[in-house]
């Protein structure tokens, strides 16, 4: 068996291990395998198409110092999934440090994150709304919310996983959507 067809059939686990041996192909299928979920939950966490692509390849540069530090005691896609979420948050802490820069006068918001300008704010208190209203959501429907619209599964991983039709996911994603959008509009 080569060792391409070796990386597609190998579980993510067995690849992490290659890859922190130095297999490059085993790092590479990690990519492929997993590149558009961390894309959409850094798109989720900063509402920003090009700093989600910035945070992506971020991301997957401290997995490549950090793979060896992978155990197995929990799914790789959990442990990516927080390696992701810490990677957004030092990201926000950043722009945080930047901006009490500002406030003291030394800089403006330009020279240090020209993205940035007006958006920190609004995207923050954008975030703990949301957050707030994800958390009312029953939680059969707040899980299927979360796998699609965050994690990136398909509808027949999400029914495979939580032992449901296809058809049963779409709709609770659907009704979960419908919930999500009545909170956000009482809120405001």
């Amino acid at each position: 068996m080569s060792a391409l067809s070796l990386a597609a059939t190998a579980s993510d686990y067995q690849l992490s291990r290659e890859g922190a041996g130095g297999n490059l192909e085993a790092f590479e299928e990690l990519y492929v395998r997993h590149n558009r979920r961390v894309y959409l939950l850094c798109l989720r966490m900063t509402g920003n198409q090009s700093e989600a692509e910035d945070l992506t390849q971020e991301v997957f540069i401290q997995l490549f110092r950090k793979i060896d530090t992978f155990r197995g005691e929990s799914l790789f896609t959990t442990w990516l999934h927080r390696l992701t979420v810490n990677q957004v948050l030092m990201y926000f802490r950043h722009l945080k440090v930047c901006k009490e820069e500002l406030l003291d006068g030394q800089r403006t918001l330009e020279d240090i994150y020209p993205r940035a300008a007006g958006q920190f704010s609004n995207h923050t208190l954008d975030r703990v709304m949301l957050d707030k209203a994800i958390r009312q959501l029953p939680t059969s429907k707040r899980s299927i919310l979360l796998l699609h619209d965050v994690e990136g599964y398909s509808h027949e991983e999400i029914a495979e996983m939580l032992g449901c039709t296809s058809g049963t996911s779409k709709s609770q994603l659907h009704k979960a959507r419908m919930k999500l959008r009545s909170l956000l509009l009482a809120a405001d």
